[in-house]
């Protein structure tokens, strides 16, 4: 049916941000005359208005995400934009025209194409740029909170990397859930976690950091950790959570991989270990996934979920924005606009 062909436009070729090598961002280029994707079978072709930056593109970078695509390809997977194709297959296709926010490989260009099962609908009133993090970094901390971590009214959960966007909604939403929660964020970031509802804002490379938990715990130590950092804080969050009653939910390692043993498992850290992987859930548990995709469309609807405020940069400063990010001198949400 018509509905399922792409928008014609004049010009069939797009500008797009294309990783050459496997070196890192600084062989990550613009290209002016990408051809412009087709839908395939349960896809939208979508006209991005924004694309959300995130660590997992730095790691794509270097070639080290477990699955990412090898070099060269166009870079980024997070996007939110306009649908103008529809591809064969798609149940219950949104009409042409809507906005929505989605993944799918090769964001970070003017069109893409993203599988239509995973999408929301922008909210009403909301910019593309505002709707970024609903699928990715909300859903990923809604899932390490809820469904893997059990949170529970009380709570003491200690939430690394609080600036970032995934830390940034992982602290709104456990205060929602009425936990008590202790963050970590580098020292200039503190005052922006604290706005966030934060109880307190640890250095989270501090040397002190598990007696300074340990003692605002009154030794008894935290119920969750939300664990994205990796090497620097994993000994940490080991020692902080609760003997068998505590999770820690992995779904990160920004500073590097750490190592646990079944020796220290048997003998030393008895709280439970969960890995995340927002993919691999949407991929493995879609019911889970789905309704997490449900709440978060009703924490919109209840005024828990504010629109984002996303610093958007035009395209061409992608590597720089990477760098910056592998660097951890970038705090909340960064977007590119593959139009600028």
């Amino acid at each position: 049916m018509e509905t399922n062909k792409p928008r014609r436009t004049a010009d069939q070729t797009i500008r797009a941000l294309i990783q050459h090598s496997h070196r890192g961002p600084k062989d990550l280029a613009v290209a002016t005359g990408h051809r412009r994707p087709t839908p395939g079978p349960g896809d939208y072709l979508i006209r991005v208005g924004a694309a959300g930056v995130n660590f997992a593109d730095v790691m794509q970078t270097h070639g080290t995400y477990a699955g990412g695509p090898r070099a060269p390809y166009v870079a980024g997977f997070e996007a939110a934009g306009e649908i103008v194709g529809i591809g064969a297959d798609v149940e219950s296709p949104l009409p042409l025209g809507t906005h929505v926010i989605g993944t799918g490989p090769g964001s970070f260009a003017q069109y893409m194409t993203m599988p239509a099962a995973g999408v929301l609908p922008v909210p009403t009133g909301w910019s593309d740029a505002e709707a970024l993090g609903m699928v990715l970094n909300w859903t990923t901390a809604l899932a390490a909170l809820k469904p893997l971590g059990g949170i529970e009214t009380g709570d003491a959960v200690l939430v690394h990397a609080a600036a970032g966007g995934v830390g940034q909604a992982a602290v709104r939403l456990a205060r929602h859930y009425g936990a008590r929660v202790i963050a970590t964020a580098s020292p200039a970031k503190h005052a922006a976690v604290e706005a966030l509802g934060a109880d307190e804002v640890l250095d989270g490379r501090h040397p002190g950091l598990v007696a300074e938990i340990t003692r605002l715990t009154g030794g008894a130590g935290v119920d969750l950790v939300l664990e994205s950092v990796g090497k620097a804080t994993f000994a940490a969050s080991l020692a902080v959570a609760k003997p068998f009653t505590g999770r820690i939910v992995v779904f990160g390692a920004a500073s590097g991989d750490a190592a646990v043993t079944t020796h220290d498992l048997v003998f030393t850290h008895h709280a439970a270990i969960k890995g995340l992987h927002i993919g691999a859930l949407a991929r493995e548990a879609p019911s889970v996934y789905r309704s997490l995709l449900t709440e978060i469309e009703a924490l919109v609807a209840d005024g828990v979920y504010p629109p984002g405020t996303p610093q958007v940069h035009p395209l061409v400063e992608g590597p720089k924005v990477l760098r910056q990010l592998e660097a951890g001198t970038t705090r909340g949400k960064h977007a590119l606009d593959p139009w600028r």
